[in-house]
């Protein structure tokens, strides 16, 4: 199963906050093909397009499981074209298969939600809100 970031790859920093990032969201290596996607940080959420032409919104699935986004598609086509007598002159299948995952520890995970339009899979994932403990006076007794 692939792992991948949601910080883009072409972006190095030595800022705390880049590190705490980069350890937030970690990678693994692949086996499966792979999907252009995009990922915004748009403060409250994270928006994650995935371009998947050519599916059908059926063909794709998505699961949560132990803090972990996977997002699969799997497409099956194929294409006849037969002779007056039944005979075939060319058939050709078409399968595709791709999987990505994401960390999604910090995500509300009841709160993703999903839409599908054009051979674009777009999803919203809104981050945890931090509990700050309230501030408090301490009596000197």
């Amino acid at each position: 199963m692939a792992m991948y970031t949601m910080v883009p790859f072409g972006r190095r920093s030595d800022s705390l906050f880049d590190q705490m990032e980069r350890s937030f969201w970690k990678d693994a290596g692949s086996s499966f093909s792979s999907f252009p996607t995009d990922i915004r940080d748009e403060g409250d959420k994270f928006t994650l397009s995935a371009e998947l032409p050519g599916f059908h919104k059926e063909d794709i699935h998505l699961s949560v499981d132990g803090g972990v986004l996977t997002i699969s598609a799997q497409h099956e086509e194929s294409n006849e074209q037969k002779d007056e007598k039944g005979g075939y002159l060319c058939r050709e299948r078409h399968y595709g298969s791709y999987q990505r995952s994401f960390s999604i520890s910090g995500i509300r995970e009841d709160a993703i939600s999903a839409s599908y339009e054009n051979g674009v899979l777009k999803l919203v994932l809104p981050k945890d809100i931090p509990v700050v403990p309230a501030a408090r006076q301490i009596n000197i007794q």
